[in-house]
């Protein structure tokens, strides 16, 4: 992948059209807020434009994705937002794992698999860098863009709680809020609001909780058996791998998600002294370095098993 900068990221954007815009699977609002502001801010320019993703945007993103209606049209230049590599891509992507022309990206972990690339690992969220091209194909900022960018900013560093909001992450934050971002009701969403079902899923999630190296390492797990008993989708649980990096005396915080075809997607949470990226690239994963995430194969034995295994390893390496 050659690297590009944000003026000749937005200078490709600008020379071409019937542009599809990628997100990962189980798309998070970081990769949401990407996706549709680019597709958005495409469309004001007169471009045709779409967000493709394997998974279903969770309702709560409405307020986004009702704005921007789907589009059809033969795909010429493809674009992937907030996707750091191809197993993240979906099975409903996977034809475009090797066609993506521009990759716009903030996991320092990324793969490499498009032709050019922005990636900056010191950007708090994609969308910081989403915002930056376009301005430089100069669509004004109004407030579908402010809300796309500021979901962005919010839900990837825990409503500004995260390491890496940086004081830039804040600015960016801060002019959203005056181009007409509803940050109030954004964070109202995303974090303050819950259904009884995600309710019900977080308590059984909590029931799970198991702990190793005297207390170091968290476990909670979330599986298919737990899904159907609540009522939750797979969408509720977002946020959920927050909860054992809270509790005190834990450096690494592991969720492991029960997915439908019998595999486990592992979300890694970990202090400052633990590397999650690198613990999560010894199972083919990555991210960044407090949070992390991949996927293993196995029963839930030999998963847990698997991976407190290696997290001990990466603690007594950063004692």
């Amino acid at each position: 992948m050659k690297t590009v900068s944000i003026t000749e990221a937005a200078a490709m954007l600008l020379t071409h059209d019937h542009i599809i815009i990628l997100m990962h699977k189980s798309p998070d609002g970081d990769a949401i807020g990407c996706a549709y502001a680019l597709c958005y801010a495409l469309r004001k320019l007169g471009k045709s434009a779409q967000v493709r993703c394997s998974d279903p945007v969770p309702e709560k993103y409405g307020y986004l994705t009702k704005e921007v209606p789907d589009q059809h049209f033969t795909p010429a230049y493809i674009v992937s937002a907030d996707l750091a590599a191809e197993q993240l891509f979906g099975d409903a992507l996977q034809e475009y794992t090797d066609r993506v022309d521009l990759c716009i990206d903030h996991h320092g972990s990324n793969s490499g698999f498009a032709r050019y690339g922005i990636i900056d690992p010191s950007a708090g969220a994609c969308t910081q860098i989403v915002l930056r091209v376009i301005e430089a194909m100069e669509v004004p900022i109004d407030r579908y863009l402010a809300n796309a960018i500021f979901t962005g900013l919010s839900t990837d560093t825990g409503c500004f709680k995260f390491s890496n909001a940086s004081s830039e992450t804040f600015r960016i934050a801060a002019e959203m809020i005056d181009k007409g971002a509803e940050s109030a009701m954004i964070n109202r969403i995303m974090f303050d609001t819950k259904s009884r079902a995600r309710l019900e899923i977080e308590r059984m999630a909590l029931d799970s909780v198991r702990f190793y190296a005297d207390g170091q390492i968290a476990t909670v797990s979330v599986t298919q058996q737990m899904l159907r008993q609540s009522g939750a989708d797979e969408s509720e649980t977002e946020g959920i791998a927050s909860i054992p990096r809270q509790i005190e005396g834990v450096r690494i915080g592991i969720t492991i998600k029960e997915k439908e075809d019998g595999t486990f997607r592992i979300s890694m949470r970990t202090t400052d002294d633990v590397d999650a990226s690198a613990v999560c690239a010894v199972f083919g994963g990555g991210g960044h370095k407090a949070a992390a995430g991949c996927s293993v194969s196995g029963t839930a034995e030999e998963v847990t098993r698997q991976l407190v295994a290696v997290s001990e390893k990466f603690l007594g390496e950063s004692i």
